[in-house]
């Protein structure tokens, strides 16, 4: 019974991974909204596509959730010169780093993004070869979640010392939606670019999640320069014309 309760689970995650690329890509919101010069910076696995237009030595980056691939964040520092403020509490991910040896302008600090200040329970992924944690509840691993601490995107800028944000990058398995509603809140940060991959293959997350989140961004002048391959990697950044909000 619990062997057909499995592979009921794994044709129902396919069939909703198919349904929500399907739907993106006929949902006028689900993409590119406008045109930008485009680079991407990584591996096939951690990289991601940012616009490299102003980006130079005095640009502040911030690399939300390295797990075992800085990639991007090497090859930002590499391409620009520029600041790379890494974070990720997940245990494996600080031994990770430890065990490297990086360039100068990579700062790292063991600290997730939230929307909220505190210590939180981290679950790990079913998969123990898999580094991710996540702050969703997991019924699989939930004995073996894990008290980790947690920042806002303000007390991250107070911490290393900089409110204005060229580039924040947030892979956060789930947790994006609460922490974009949190950075639009904020009237002291300034993020120009925001990288971000968008859960929403997860059963707990709901498509329109995504959907709401893209037009919050929208109202508040983010834009969609690029969407990856896959369908779950989101580029916007900053424009000062507002843009007409495309019709669902």
């Amino acid at each position: 019974m619990k062997e057909i309760d499995r592979y009921f689970q794994i044709f129902s995650a396919t069939l909703r991974n198919f349904t929500s690329r399907c739907l993106k890509k006929i949902h006028p919101l689900a993409k590119q909204q406008i045109s930008r010069e485009k680079s991407f910076h990584g591996s096939n696995y951690g990289g991601w596509t940012l616009c490299p237009t102003g980006l130079d030595h005095e640009s502040i980056v911030f690399s939300i959730g390295v797990g075992e691939d800085a990639s991007f964040d090497r090859s930002v520092i590499e391409s620009y010169g520029a600041q790379v403020y890494a974070f990720d509490p997940t245990p494996r991910s600080i031994d990770w780093v430890a065990a490297q040896a990086w360039p100068p302008g990579f700062h790292f600090y063991p600290y997730g993004l939230a929307d909220r200040n505190g210590s939180r329970s981290f679950h790990p992924p079913e998969n123990p070869d898999h580094v991710s944690h996540s702050l969703l509840e997991k019924r699989e691993t939930e004995k073996s979640s894990i008290e980790v601490e947690f920042r806002t995107i303000s007390e991250l800028s107070k911490l290393v010392g900089h409110k204005n944000i060229d580039v924040l990058k947030m892979d956060i398995e789930g947790a994006e939606y609460e922490v974009i509603q949190d950075i639009l809140a904020q009237n002291r940060i300034f993020v120009h670019q925001i990288l971000v991959e968008f859960h929403d293959f997860f059963p707990e997350i709901p498509l329109r999640k995504t959907l709401q989140t893209i037009r919050s961004l929208n109202q508040a002048g983010y834009v969609i320069f690029h969407i990856s391959p896959n369908g779950r990697e989101y580029s916007f950044i900053k424009v000062d014309d507002e843009i007409d909000e495309p019709q669902s």
